[in-house]
């Protein structure tokens, strides 16, 4: 199970932009079919699942894109002293919000994860949970014959 995971995170940064831009491209077109002047409406199933689609291809990227750039085949030592912070190294890792820092023994921490990544993951998140719940609600208006 634990390689299965490290190959979801290990090529989720390879495919996650891939799915983003062949879902934005797919709302974009839907978008562009809708008659002019056809007035606003609320989102239906099938627009609120290609935002949920986009929004968790960005946020699993940029999550994977995060866990990765702290993992290196070296030691901590050397993963630290190849960005170049002097002295004697300890890595410290966080899951949410993303985070792998090189401490030193003054108690100085360097970043592994570069600054995009969190906002990203959050911003996902969220865009995710709300195409899922609109998606939820378009479902039920359908169902009831409401457009």
């Amino acid at each position: 199970m634990a390689e299965l995971l490290f190959l979801i995170l290990a090529v989720a940064p390879l495919v996650a932009p891939c799915v983003f831009v062949i879902a934005a491209t797919a709302l974009a077109l839907r978008a562009y079919r809708r008659l002019p002047g056809s007035g606003w409406h609320l989102p239906g199933v099938a627009t609120c699942t290609l935002v949920v689609v986009m929004a968790g291809a960005a946020a699993l990227g940029a999550y994977a894109w995060g866990v990765m750039s702290g993992f290196y085949v070296l030691d901590p030592d050397q993963m630290c002293a190849a960005l170049g912070v002097p002295g004697d190294h300890i890595v410290t890792r966080e899951t949410l919000p993303v985070s792998a820092q090189c401490v030193t023994s003054d108690g100085v921490g360097t970043e592994l994860v570069p600054g995009w990544v969190n906002p990203v993951i959050f911003l996902g998140l969220a865009l995710f949970v709300s195409g899922f719940v609109m998606g939820i609600l378009a479902g039920v208006r359908r169902r009831r014959g409401r457009r």
